[in-house]
């Protein structure tokens, strides 16, 4: 079983640090067996959230030896993220990093992490609105403010409050495959998952007579993956120009339609390639790629290894088998691709 080990810092804003107890625990009755065991860990084993948001003062079972054996340690955000961490909370987060496990920070939760010097020579995301204070405190830390979530591996940081859903997602999916974590998000009520190259500067326009969804458009494009779709062919079953497609599409998604077309057909493929024995070849074909080799690249550059190898990794049929449990992704070092 798979230790998710949630720190909660005194000043924890309470929606990111329910959030990974909720998607996890959502895999876990959506695969019909606990994959995660969840910890709440608290120096003290009491926490008191930010009062700002509905203050709350909680127990739990776990202090911060909960982190000793955690395979991985979610940091949530904090009010009193600007402040210095304890040295208890530095010592226990390096030696889980130390070990190779992974730390993945939420929001301002990328401060504590940063504090522990981990973060030092990579890339990494925050809330956009303290970027510049992130970067400022931590100059050995390369910040971007744009990213939804950023992925070295073992050290996984994201951007403000919903991003926190699409890093806890993005977990599933590398830990339990795509299928799964499309059923995660079905029941837990969420949206097409966004990745983590997308913009955080994404638009939700109050919806009204003159507002344009592209929710049916995005449905259409995830029915005809392997038709040869073109910007025209888009724009033509939005009924709008090419320039308004654009423009509805980074407002509404974060990204191009190009761009969430490619991945979309990457999902696509993750998810034929866990379910069915289909050829390579033929998935290539069915999800629009057209040739194998093209599927190949795209596939290895957006998930981190070959088709077969997550094919070998994830199939349904494999687990089925399987007593000892799930195998994880072999996924070390490889970031969260932009598009």
């Amino acid at each position: 079983m798979t230790v998710m080990a949630i720190l909660a810092l005194d000043g924890a804003l309470p929606f990111e640090l329910s959030v990974p107890g909720q998607i996890f625990g959502t895999a876990n009755e959506s695969a019909g067996r606990d994959h995660y065991e969840i910890r709440v860990c608290a120096p003290g084993r009491r926490v008191a959230t930010a009062a700002e948001f509905g203050g709350l003062n909680l127990t739990t079972p776990w202090g911060l030896e909960g982190l000793a054996d955690a395979d991985t340690v979610v940091i949530p955000g904090h009010a009193h993220f600007l402040d210095q961490p304890s040295a208890p909370v530095i010592k226990a987060l390096r030696s889980a990093g130390e070990r190779g496990a992974r730390l993945a920070s939420i929001c301002v939760g990328a401060f504590t992490l940063a504090a522990t010097g981990l973060l030092d020579g990579h890339r990494a995301t925050t809330h956009w609105r303290h970027a510049a204070e992130l970067a400022r405190r931590h100059p050995a830390v390369d910040v971007d403010r744009h990213s939804l979530y950023i992925d070295h591996g073992t050290l996984i940081t994201s951007a403000g409050v919903a991003a926190a859903l699409d890093l806890c997602l993005h977990l599933v999916r590398r830990d339990l495959g795509a299928a799964l974590a499309a059923t995660t998000a079905r029941h837990t009520v969420m949206p097409l998952q966004r990745d983590g190259g997308q913009s955080q500067y994404i638009e939700h326009p109050t919806p009204n007579s003159r507002t344009t969804t592209l929710e049916p458009t995005l449905r259409w494009m995830e029915a005809h993956l392997h038709r040869d779709l073109t910007l025209d062919d888009i724009a033509r079953h939005s009924a709008m120009s090419v320039r308004s497609l654009n423009r509805h599409f980074r407002a509404q998604t974060g990204t191009t339609p190009l761009q969430w077309l490619l991945r979309a057909r990457v999902h696509r493929a993750q998810e034929l390639l866990e379910t069915t024995t289909i050829p390579v070849e033929r998935i290539a074909d069915e999800t629009g790629f057209g040739a194998p080799s093209t599927f190949r690249q795209h596939f290895a550059r957006h998930v981190g290894v070959s088709p077969q190898t997550y094919r070998n990794t994830f199939s349904s049929r494999r687990h089925a088998g399987e007593d000892a449990g799930i195998v994880m992704a072999s996924t070390a070092g490889v970031e969260a691709a932009e598009l």
